[in-house]
């Protein structure tokens, strides 16, 4: 009769996997700091604003050049590894060729195209595929309160991470997703003046700034998807206004904005005169 070890590593492993391997146990005092986040050989780097920047990452190697003070092994994790800037990007690239050894580095990214192809060639890629929209949508909606239209507008734009939609959950995404489709909604017929104001709204609110770039996208998007595919609109509490507002749009002149919007994204990330950035681009969305 297999032992409670045995039973726990056929339970955490799928039954055609050819080498179980046991799940944390999430009770010893290893798993409880890590939980708790506070294990000392388990560094996560995240943004500082919209970069990881060179002394993030020259830190982290003047850590990890040290033996883990508990562990076999130190895991280093990068979070948004997309946002490391240039600079960053080339004072990671020594370590990630030679790597201390017991000491991992984990790179989470998008996609590897945001990637230096430098960064990419020297790291094992792993793809974990998105978490179905019916499983996130029915998870918020159960374990977490939401009504159901909130949770499946949350649900859709979580790109299938749990820990996104969690987090979405919890800045109250949807009021300000909500405002910003408004806005998008009106800005054709809004004032020069008002739309300096909301520039300037929106570049005060530094760390929601690439999230709300996201919301516009998505209006911009849906507005071509409502002429071509309706039943594939993101925002479709929100369909209604949608079709009104994409009636009379050239399909052409939206993908010339999702493109300017894009092009905003990436300008922000080198050019620190945000709100010019932002003013430039909502006086283009506003032309018809």
């Amino acid at each position: 009769m297999p032992g409670s070890n045995s039973i726990r590593q056929q339970a955490d492993t799928p039954p055609d996997s050819p080498n179980p391997v046991a799940g944390p146990c999430g009770n010893c005092k290893s798993c409880k700091k890590i939980l708790a986040g506070n294990h000392p050989d388990i560094i996560q780097i995240k943004p500082s604003g919209q970069i990881i920047s060179i002394a993030q990452v020259r830190d982290l190697c003047s850590t990890i050049t040290m033996k883990p003070y508990e562990a076999k092994t130190r895991i280093a994790i990068l979070h948004d590894a997309q946002c490391l800037n240039p600079a960053a990007g080339n004072a990671l690239l020594k370590i990630l060729e030679e790597p201390p050894e017991r000491t991992v580095l984990v790179l989470i990214a998008n996609q590897t195209q945001d990637l230096l192809p430098t960064i990419v060639s020297r790291c094992q890629q792993l793809r974990f595929n998105p978490i179905s929209k019916a499983y996130l949508e029915r998870l918020l909606i159960d374990e977490h309160g939401l009504k159901a239209d909130e949770a499946r507008a949350i649900a859709t734009m979580a790109g299938g991470s749990l820990s996104q939609a969690i987090a979405m959950h919890g800045e109250n995404w949807v009021v300000q997703r909500n405002w910003i489709l408004g806005e998008m909604q009106a800005l054709t017929s809004r004032p020069i003046g008002h739309i300096i104001a909301l520039a300037e709204r929106i570049s005060a609110q530094k760390g929601k700034i690439p999230e709300i770039l996201e919301i516009i996208k998505s209006w911009l998007r849906d507005l071509v998807m409502a002429q071509y595919y309706p039943d594939k609109i993101l925002n479709q509490d929100h369909g209604q206004a949608i079709r009104r507002a994409g009636r009379d749009m050239q399909t052409d002149a939206l993908l010339s904005k999702i493109d300017l919007v894009q092009s905003t994204q990436k300008s922000i990330q080198a050019n620190p005169n945000v709100r010019l950035l932002l003013e430039v681009m909502l006086m283009k969305l506003a032309m018809a």
